[in-house]
Formats: C-alpha cells, sequence, structure tokens
C-alpha cells in the first residue's frame, strides 16, 4: 500500500496536526475534513433519484446535506460576532426542500466550499479570542467563539453519521427499483 493509499484510510484526528490552525481548533478542522471526506465515501455512487427520499420518515440525504452546510454558514457567521442575512434565513427555510437543478455533486460541493471556508477563517483565528462571548440567534442565546466552532464540527458529524444510515439503507432497499 502506497503512502497516499495509506493515509487516505486514516482518519484526520490521527494524521497530525492541519498546517495554520491553532492548537485548540484542530479538533473541530480534523472533524470538518473528516465530515468532508465521508459526505463523498458515504455518497459515491448513490442514485441522485433517492436524494430527496425519506426513510421511516427521518430526514433525507439531501437535508443533511445541506443542513451540515448551513450550520456551519451560521455557525461561523455567529462566531465572527454577526447576526445572520436575509440569505441565511432563506437558506435556512429551505433546507431538505429539493430545488430543481441542485443535484447531489452540487450539494456535496456546497459543503465542500463551506468547510475549506470554515479552515481558512480557522487559520485567521489567534487562539486568544477563543473564549470571547457571542451570542446566538435573536434571543442571543450565550457561547463563545470555540463554543460555536466546536458546535458547527461535531455538529457535521453527528449529521454525517445520520447521513451514512439513511444514504446505506436506501441504496440497499431502493437503489436497485428503477
Amino acid at each position: 500500500m502506497g503512502k497516499t493509499e495509506k493515509c487516505d484510510t486514516i482518519e484526520y484526528w490521527l494524521r497530525g496536526s492541519v498546517e495554520g490552525i491553532p492548537s485548540l481548533l484542530q479538533p473541530a478542522a480534523h472533524a470538518l475534513l473528516q465530515s468532508n471526506k465521508e459526505i463523498h465515501d458515504y455518497l459515491r455512487d448513490f442514485p441522485e433519484k433517492l436524494v430527496w427520499e425519506h426513510l421511516e420518515g427521518r430526514a433525507s440525504v439531501g437535508f443533511h446535506t445541506q443542513h451540515m452546510t448551513g450550520v456551519l454558514d451560521r455557525m461561523i457567521t455567529y462566531a465572527k460576532g454577526d447576526s445572520l442575512t436575509n440569505a441565511q434565513f432563506e437558506y435556512l427555510r429551505n433546507e431538505g426542500v429539493p430545488k430543481e437543478g441542485l443535484t447531489l455533486e452540487g450539494l456535496k460541493l456546497g459543503f465542500k466550499d463551506q468547510v475549506e471556508g470554515a479552515l481558512a477563517y480557522f487559520k485567521g483565528l489567534s487562539e486568544d479570542i477563543l473564549m470571547e462571548p457571542r451570542f446566538v440567534g435573536r434571543k442571543k442565546l450565550p457561547s463563545t467563539v470555540l463554543g460555536l466552532l466546536f458546535h458547527a464540527a461535531e455538529h457535521s458529524q453527528r449529521h454525517m453519521g445520520q447521513l451514512l444510515v439513511t444514504a446505506s439503507v436506501l441504496k440497499s432497499q431502493r437503489g436497485k427499483i428503477n
């Protein structure tokens, strides 16, 4: 097995530090990189016709992918101390709603772009601000920069697990049906 092949099978948290990311944000960076890898691995050869299918009343693969992208965007916005824009509220309202022309590849690319943007943001942060207070939503619920960035990463991993189960069952049960 070559070095690249071997590295691809090792989870990101075991690959060492992500260059340029502050040490306290390494776990969040690893989780986001792992989610980005897994979304491509788990949805390889996933039938386009099943993207918006619901399994046992649970959310679709399309929803999970959109939601991970949206949550990451929203948590970064709050970490910056900003309020959500009208476009972000519109995106939130439409998570899980099929949109004409939106493909599985487009959904995966949207998440990849959001992860890359988050990592770029991480690289520009000083660990000195990680415990600064930040507020979430209209109710101004308390958090910190670190709390928001950690939540974005763990929330992505949680939905990645749900996406894996949904995609696996749908593919095995309905993937062969024309």
